[in-house]
C-alpha cells in the first residue's frame, strides 16, 4: 500500500525539508567544489547518494529551463493583499 505525505514531492522522493538543505548545500558547495555532488549529498543525509543529488539537480535545471521557454505557464496566483503593490510604489 503506498502512502503519501504533503511533505514528500512524488515524482522526485524529496522532501520539502530535503529540497530546502539540498538549495543550501548548492549555495554553499559551487560548480567548482571538489566532490561536490558526496557533500551535497551528506548535507541532505537521509541516505541520499551523490548521484541522487546529482540527478535531482538535473531535474532541477530541466524544470528551469521549461519555465524559461515559456512551455510551462506562470500560475495567476491571487493577490493576497491589495496594498503591497502600494507599498512596492511608495519605496520607488
Amino acid at each position: 500500500m503506498a502512502s503519501s505525505s504533503s511533505s514528500r514531492s512524488s515524482s522526485s522522493g524529496w522532501s520539502k525539508e530535503q529540497n530546502k538543505l539540498f538549495e543550501r548545500a548548492l549555495a554553499m558547495y559551487e560548480e567548482d567544489t571538489p566532490n561536490r555532488w558526496q557533500k551535497v549529498a551528506r548535507f541532505v543525509g537521509e541516505g541520499k547518494s551523490a548521484e541522487d543529488a546529482r540527478r535531482h539537480y538535473e531535474r532541477l535545471l530541466e524544470d528551469v529551463q521549461k519555465i524559461e521557454s515559456g512551455d510551462v505557464p506562470i500560475p495567476n496566483y491571487p493577490s493576497s493583499c491589495g496594498n503591497e503593490q502600494q507599498r512596492y510604489k511608495n519605496y520607488n
